[in-house]
């Protein structure tokens, strides 16, 4: 991705000049380790100065003591704007680092009580990985103001081998890797490892490759209907700049769809991503009673993007986008197809046969696919924002990969399934958190609850067969702090009071939720004060530049109460205003024996559709198909 805009993504000069102001400052020493570089956007104001500032913020961590840093670099002036130092003990720590991983694994594995809990189970230490995990913040005192991961023990029988069908069940080490030492194992005895294989594309495993599918050809002889000019991608009526976050992942900037009948752009949405994502467990064992991971807040889905290959991970004529990031030493790392850009047919737009004028009309849909996928440990995950020609935004995400096991404790246990012969999956969740500044036809936005309402028998209904829609104006964020109802159809539109529709209605767009469950955990547990966000579907908050993560800033072993709940404490007004919706869903996952040994995708997502934005159907001048088996209207 290439500068020139504003919000486009740092490139890779400017990651190694970031790098070489904080060199000249004194900041960067041979323990100073880059945990997040990234833009730090302008302001809208900002955006419409003449020259906008070009600045980048940077964390930085030392892996010699607990000690990390908040930086914020003028990359026009080449200066440090601001530097501030966190306490670990009450800011929380910096997200885990690539050579943490390793170092888990290393200190575990010379350690006598983890080594003596090994021979126990006749296994040798050669043989077992350790998966480096979050720790969370939970009853340790001694844990205060330490760098703690945790971890857990998988057989590999070979260096091919799966691991995660090995589970060393019972067995839990806590490192501190600073100061380089493993604080407590915790072994409750040893546990039969389950012996399935989980190679999956082992012959003897999946058997033979069935020969009964026939190809499918994708072809666009004339090349694609979108166009890309740097980082601005075109497509129909619908405009947006793509952007690339080593937090965050995919970006999206400034939606807006040109409308014919006005003969202009009409923003929608300013900025799009998914801000956080967090994973808790249902386990209470206390080998895995801690186990809740933000993959965005402590681990960085983009720094592990996937490179997506043609015919495999998109099918079709694909553009592939480079994102740059910077590496946990500063400098510049490519990411090399880490978004891929491709349409889709999705069947039918609109059809009708009329029998009285004797005609008959069909037209077929098509989206534009912008996404990237992302590995995080044992789970794999893509993330997909669609456009439609009718001006519907959606997004998906789609979870595969290996559900994370353990041995199956015996026949009812109630916190986890049996996939495989003595293999078990502890039930989970993976809820993410959408964070959507909006933008409907301009800044001055506001929220109302819809939702569909039975009318009783009476006067006015004296066949029972009515029913209504309430509408509920969400005027403040204490207000807005909503759960989503499906046996009422509920939705939220946000509407733009000053622009009004043909029929003289406030302009809007709808967020359709899923309405899946949201945060299980209890509600005094560490997991919910945590991860707050995950506790309704929705909340609105008035635009602050600072406020751009679910769970706050420095989520890895903080204490909770950040983000979400404390931006909303104050209760700002939301009406006609500058204002971000922040959408939570997901999956509850009861894990079957079909998603072992990998598991199928598994979809959760929202959409947002114009109610009102438009004065018609925006996709009336949409032509006939012309392929050469679709019959063409005279």
């Amino acid at each position: 991705m290439t500068t020139g805009h504003p919000l486009s993504s740092l490139t890779a000069d400017e990651i190694a000049a970031v790098r070489e102001v904080l060199d000249a400052k004194g900041l960067v020493r041979e323990s100073t380790r880059f945990a997040y570089v990234g833009l730090d956007e302008p302001t809208k104001a900002e955006l419409a100065a003449a020259t906008p500032p070009r600045r980048a913020r940077a964390l930085l961590h030392d892996v010699r003591v607990v000690a990390a840093r908040d930086v914020l670099v003028d990359l026009t002036a080449r200066t440090v704007l601001r530097s501030s130092d966190l306490d670990a003990a009450v800011d929380g720590q910096l997200p885990v680092l690539d050579e943490e991983f390793e170092l888990v694994e290393q200190l575990l594995a010379t350690d006598g009580r983890w080594l003596a809990a090994l021979a126990a189970r006749d296994l040798d230490v050669a043989t077992v990985r350790v998966a480096p995990l979050s720790a969370g913040v939970f009853e340790y005192p001694e844990e205060v103001g330490r760098r703690i991961l945790r971890g857990l023990a998988f057989v590999q029988e070979h260096p091919a081998d799966l691991a995660w069908a090995h589970p060393v069940d019972g067995l839990v080490g806590y490192v501190d890797v600073i100061a380089r030492e493993v604080t407590q194992v915790l072994d409750l005895g040893a546990v039969p490892v389950p012996s399935v294989s989980g190679n999956f594309d082992d012959p003897a495993v999946r058997g033979e490759h069935r020969t009964t599918q026939k190809p499918i050809s994708i072809t666009q002889p004339e090349g694609p209907s979108f166009t890309l000019d740097g980082d601005l991608l075109q497509w129909e009526n619908f405009s947006v700049r793509v952007g690339f976050d080593a937090r965050e992942g995919l970006v999206l900037h400034q939606v807006s769809f040109h409308d014919r009948d006005q003969g202009r752009d009409r923003p929608i949405v300013h900025r799009a991503s998914i801000a956080e994502m967090v994973v808790p467990y249902a386990d209470p064992s206390p080998v895995r009673s801690w186990q809740n991971y933000f993959d965005t807040g402590e681990y960085l889905v983009g720094r592990y993007a996937n490179a997506l290959e043609l015919g495999c991970d998109c099918v079709g004529e694909i553009t592939y986008l480079d994102a740059t990031i910077a590496d946990e030493r500063g400098n510049p790392r490519v990411l090399p197809n880490a978004v891929c850009i491709h349409e889709e047919d999705t069947g039918i737009l609109f059809k009708h046969t009329d029998l009285w004028a004797g005609s008959s009309t069909v037209r077929r849909q098509r989206r534009l696919v912008v996404s990237f996928f992302t590995t995080i440990g044992n789970y794999d995950y893509g993330f997909y924002w669609y456009l439609y020609l009718d001006g519907t935004i959606e997004f998906e995400a789609k979870a595969t990969g290996v559900v994370f096991t353990s041995a199956y404790p015996g026949e009812g246990y109630p916190y986890s399934s049996e996939i495989a012969p003595g293999l078990g999956a502890p039930y989970h969740q993976h809820l993410f958190s959408a964070r959507l500044d909006m933008a409907v036809d301009g800044y001055e936005n506001s929220v109302e609850e819809v939702q569909v309402e039975r009318v009783p028998v009476g006067p006015e209904n004296p066949r029972g067969n009515a029913f209504t829609t309430s509408v509920t104006p969400l005027r403040t964020e204490l207000a807005a702090r909503r759960q989503a109802d499906p046996a009422r159809a509920r939705v939220w539109h946000v509407s733009n009071p000053g622009r009004l529709n043909a029929l003289g209605r406030p302009v809007a767009y709808a967020l359709f939720p899923e309405g899946q469950p949201t945060l299980l955990a209890a509600d005094d547990s560490s997991i919910q004060r945590r991860a707050g966000f995950a506790t309704d579907h929705l909340w609105v908050t008035a635009f602050d530049p600072d406020q751009r993560y679910s769970a706050g800033d420095f989520v890895n072993q903080h204490h909770g109460g950040a983000g979400l709940p404390t931006y909303v404490a104050g209760d700002r007004n939301l009406e006609a205003t500058d204002l971000v919706v922040w959408h939570t869903f997901g999956l509850t996952h009861v894990p079957r024996p079909e998603d072992w040994p990998i598991m199928p995708v598994d979809h959760t997502g929202f959409v947002l559709k114009p109610v009102g934005f438009f004065d018609r159907n925006p996709t009336l001048d949409v032509p006939p198909s012309a392929g050469a088996h679709c019959h063409r209207e005279g």
